[in-house]
């Protein structure tokens, strides 16, 4: 799966939780640029990523990810690790 295809899957995710269908995601993207992305809803966007791309994230995956394009990178690598066991 490429890049694009991970971010528009991770965009709905985002739009889901968020409930908003017009949200719009970059690699940028920050928990600053939500009034509602508190540590509950990063856990939830996670727990939805994992799920949708059947992939496990450990703690030391996720404790320093600063944006979306870090979280995107993660899923990339988790994917491919993935397809390489």
């Amino acid at each position: 799966m490429n890049r694009d295809a991970i971010t528009n899957r991770i965009t709905e995710i985002f739009r889901d939780i968020f409930d908003d269908q017009a949200l719009i995601i970059t690699d940028r993207t920050t928990a600053l640029d939500f009034e509602d992305w508190d540590s509950l809803e990063q856990i939830n966007l996670l727990v939805a990523i994992e799920k949708l791309f059947d992939i496990k994230f450990s703690v030391n995956d996720v404790e320093n990810l600063a944006d979306v394009g870090q979280t995107i990178d993660l899923v990339e690598r988790k994917l491919f690790e993935k397809l390489s066991d």
